[in-house]
């Protein structure tokens, strides 16, 4: 099992401030501070995205997916940064039900996140779609937010779903990058195209065993919030594959270097927290 204490040892001995509220939340739902919210929240456009430190000024899907994760994981969907960020996704969307990076970032925009790319538009569409998934559940677990989700967003998700199990081929694979794969398939499985999504978890379970101990911590924290049990065949293996690449320090290692374990780790201990009492 994984050692969700020395995980927990890890990220309170070298987290910031805004990582150790971020465990705060996901262990006992404490009330994060204003101040750290606000400094989560810093930069961004007056459109609703956040720029990418590759972008300049532009806002970006990408790195607004991730000032997602963050807020997410500090209570914060609700606040009016992340609303904001919310509508300016759900008012990206092509006709065709997926994103696009802005033509203006081709030149700066890394390959998979670059305009024009179809297998980075596949990813980029996978990922707004999850969040825009996200906030729809947080408005039926709690009560509409506003008059916008789990309305508009509906129809956004749904287009994004079928937009995606569009381009499935048909063994279960996607024509993209790795982290699209489980992204897709919390959509999908969100949308009760339950077979479609079984599908990409086939092919992820095949993956799983070569895959880093970041990317497994992300799939597994992308389907445990998508609402997959922790008792289903994908998160036990995951689970599983988790538990094998602890280090002895409670951390796991992202892909993104050492500067980002904290984040990784924060992410295996969302996919294995035990599952809160009804």
């Amino acid at each position: 099992m994984v050692d969700l204490e020395a995980a927990i040892g890890f990220v309170v001995a070298h987290g910031d401030a805004v990582e150790r509220a971020r465990l705060s939340w996901l262990r006992n739902g404490t009330a994060v501070p204003v101040e750290l919210l606000e400094t989560a929240e810093v930069g961004q456009s007056p459109d609703g995205g956040w720029p990418a430190t590759w972008g300049g000024e532009v806002a970006s899907i990408d790195a607004t997916c991730f000032r997602l994760v963050e807020l997410d994981d500090l209570g914060g969907l609700g606040r009016p940064a992340a609303r904001r960020a919310l509508d300016w996704l759900a008012s990206r969307q092509q006709a065709d039900g997926g994103w696009e990076e802005d033509a203006s970032l081709a030149d700066s925009a890394p390959e998979w996140a670059r305009p024009g790319d179809p297998e980075a538009g596949f990813l980029v569409s996978a990922n707004a779609g999850f969040w825009l998934t996200v906030a729809g559940l947080d408005a039926r677990a709690s009560g509409p937010l506003d008059h916008r989700v789990g309305g508009a967003y509906a129809g956004v998700v749904q287009a994004a779903a079928h937009s995606l199990a569009a381009r499935l081929r048909p063994d279960g694979s996607w024509p993209s990058y790795l982290a699209a794969g489980w992204l897709s398939a919390a959509v999908l499985h969100r949308q009760e195209m339950f077979q479609e999504s079984a599908r990409i978890q086939v092919v992820l379970a095949e993956r799983m065993p070569k895959m880093s101990p970041g990317d497994v911590a992300w799939l597994a924290a992308t389907l445990r919030r998508a609402g997959v049990d922790p008792q289903d065949w994908i998160m036990v293996r995951a689970l599983r594959r988790l538990t094998e690449t602890q280090r002895s320090d409670g951390g796991w290692e992202s892909d993104d270097g050492h500067q980002f374990d904290v984040h990784a780790t924060l992410a295996a201990i969302r996919a294995a927290r035990p599952t809160p009492p009804a």
